[in-house]
């Protein structure tokens, strides 16, 4: 029997006491008594009754053990020009201000705070802060327009905004000030204050009364003691694109998520603590949260911090310059990424002129990897290159490779076996479990594991509807794939309306929502098209009222703006064309499955529901298939 038999038979035989078992790796004030509790929530909850601050098993208890000196976070810059490198005594010091500024100010256990940073340490200490003191903190990416960010805000509610005067992008600074003062205008919602970081790239006004500044606040902090929690309280709200163009608040609790990223840390990538490990994502999204912040440094590990970009900052070879630098052991990043950095370097000379000898891993995720990208990789850095697959709502792998237990042979295009409290099925329409190697819905079975969103914030009944209803006893992932007869899981592609575009998940209704509102556009439909650099980019396609007299490339290029201003460059919005009428069932519905397949001349049979199936041809000829 493999490690990873062994690990999953031990789960299965026994779950509750698997993860009382994993949960020892933590200081808890109040040890859990029982794993689980299926009475609670909305398909039970973990490590009920059990107390605990996630912020103290992060840092202070590897002070206390000794470890003050080890570098917690190592902050590199190729676009600010700088490295630094925070010890853990450091960034507890910074934390423990910061925390006791928030409280000076108001801030509580279940508080709000919002965080709207670039990748600069500040952020994590942000987030730690509010760890601390039992405030829940939502993290907004950096990239998001004025009002997405006031979404969050009305539906977060925060006492506090904790942001920064700009961010640094590849050859321009981008003023995060004026989004946010544009952002706190149009939400009904107004925080209290407002903490801003100066950066010197571009320093910003502040408001009177309003806005305080980052650094004084820390600095002339009291250091502030852990808040003991309960284990299902919240630790933060994280927003991600929902079917119906609103945000869905995913809420992540401090036990199940503590427990849970802990035993990822050498289970999956078999790191052990004072371990280099690079995740090269972003604070905003589920990846950073995780496995920038909170599990490398509940493991103890020292994790890279990364303002910059695969390419561009300044070439190719700045993910392999921060390797060598920094000695990192295993690098973790998005499919994306690695496309990028093939198509400027296809031969791997940048590669060539950086000592690896230390790198052991490529771990990959935010999208299925396509095959040729795992092999190029596997090819040019003689590592393994591990696919894995989860998503913002479970908050780690769903299914992985197991350096901790053994890897597999490698299997170019499957995302791995389940990780040991993720039991995986295929079902089809009617709910069956279809046969191993047949693609159906792929679902897990419930409970799922610590660690997964117990709710949406302040939407339950959202939550079951989006991910409960549709399968009775299963949580539906929206993702269609197979599990073969190995028990490998392949994933294949989205079942609802959310595009994966350089691994962020984006709503493509979201993008339509901004694009209805044009004065020129009477109905509009946009589909996530191949891309071979980013996965997949949106395509919008628009039939505009009747008697408007415009030039189609005027709209087009308006409708890119708009959705730049509405949702940011992060949507990649770039392409809209022009068509007489949208393809639709004789009910009204568009087939948007068939416009993607067209655009990416894909062969498509004519849907038997279509009302008129001459359309089609008309959107072949408009998109030149």
């Amino acid at each position: 029997m493999t490690g990873y038999d062994a690990a999953v038979a031990t789960w299965r035989a026994d779950p509750e006491a698997y993860w009382l078992e994993a949960a020892r790796g933590l200081d808890w004030s109040v040890p859990p008594s029982r794993a689980f509790d299926a009475a609670q929530g909305l398909y039970g909850r973990w490590f009920p009754g059990g107390r605990l601050n996630t912020c103290h098993n992060a840092l202070d208890r590897h002070v206390a053990a000794g470890r003050g000196e080890q570098v917690a976070i190592l902050y590199d810059s190729p676009v600010a020009g700088k490295v630094e490198r925070l010890t853990y005594a450091t960034m507890l010091d910074r934390v423990s201000r910061l925390a006791g500024a928030l409280a000076a100010r108001g801030v509580g256990k279940g508080d709000r705070v919002i965080i709207y940073m670039p990748m600069v340490p500040e952020a994590a200490i942000a987030m730690l802060a509010c760890a601390r003191l039992g405030a829940i903190h939502s993290v907004v990416f950096g990239g998001f327009a004025a009002a997405e960010v006031a979404a969050r805000i009305e539906d977060a509610t925060p006492r506090a905004i904790i942001s920064a005067s700009c961010g640094i992008e590849p050859g321009r600074v981008v003023a995060y000030k004026p989004l946010l003062d544009a952002a706190i205008a149009l939400s009904s919602h107004k925080p209290e204050f407002c903490l801003i970081l100066q950066r010197e790239q571009q320093p910003c006004g502040m408001l009177a009364g309003r806005d305080v500044d980052y650094a004084e606040a820390e600095a002339a902090g009291a250091p502030h003691a852990c808040v003991e929690v309960e284990a299902t309280d919240p630790l933060y709200i994280l927003y991600t694109s929902g079917t119906t163009g609103k945000p869905k608040g995913i809420v992540r609790d401090h036990g199940g998520h503590a427990v849970a990223l802990h035993n990822s840390i050498h289970m999956i990538y078999g790191l052990r603590p004072g371990d280099v490990f690079w995740t090269a994502s972003d604070v905003g999204w589920v990846v950073g949260h995780s496995y920038i912040v909170y599990a490398p440094l509940l493991a103890g590990l020292t994790s890279v911090l990364f303002e910059g970009k695969p390419v561009g900052t300044p070439d190719a070879g700045t993910f392999w310059r921060v390797c060598a630098d920094h000695g990192v052991r295993v690098l973790f990043t998005a499919p994306t990424a690695i496309r990028a950095i093939r198509k400027e370097d296809p031969e791997g000379a940048l590669m060539k002129r950086h000592d690896l000898s230390k790198l052991e891993a490529l771990y990959l995720a935010g999208e299925r990897c396509d095959p040729p990208t795992a092999l190029w990789s596997a090819q040019k850095l003689g590592v393994p290159v591990v696919d894995h697959w989860w998503q913002t709502e479970t908050g780690w792998p769903i299914t992985a490779g197991f350096r901790g237990l053994g890897l597999f042979d490698p299997r170019p295009g499957s995302g791995g076996k389940p990780s040991p409290g993720y039991d995986v099925r295929a079902l089809d329409a009617e709910g069956r479990e279809v046969k191993r190697g047949e693609q159906g819905a792929l679902v897990i079975r419930l409970p799922l594991p610590p660690g997964c969103a117990p709710t949406l914030w302040n939407a339950e009944k959202r939550f079951r509807e989006a991910y409960l209803s549709t399968f009775p006893g299963y949580y539906d992932t929206s993702d269609a794939g197979m599990v073969d007869e190995e028990g490998f899981v392949w994933v294949m592609g989205r079942t609802d309306d959310i595009i994966n575009v350089a691994g962020h998940r984006l709503s493509t209704g979201a993008m339509e929502e901004v694009l209805a509102a044009h004065p020129d556009v009477a109905e509009c439909a946009v589909v996530g098209i191949a891309d071979t650099l980013k996965g997949q980019a949106p395509l919008g396609l628009v039939v505009l009222k009747a008697g408007a007299q415009r030039e189609e490339s005027d709209v087009a290029r308006e409708l890119v703006a708009l959705v730049r201003e509405r949702i940011g460059p992060v949507a990649a919005f770039k392409e809209a064309r022009v068509v007489a009428r949208l393809p639709k069932t004789r009910s009204g519905k568009i087939l948007r499955g068939t416009i993607r397949k067209i655009a990416d001349g894909e062969r498509y049979s004519v849907p038997p529901t279509i009302d008129d199936p001459m359309i089609l041809e008309e959107i072949a000829g408009v998109l030149g298939r």
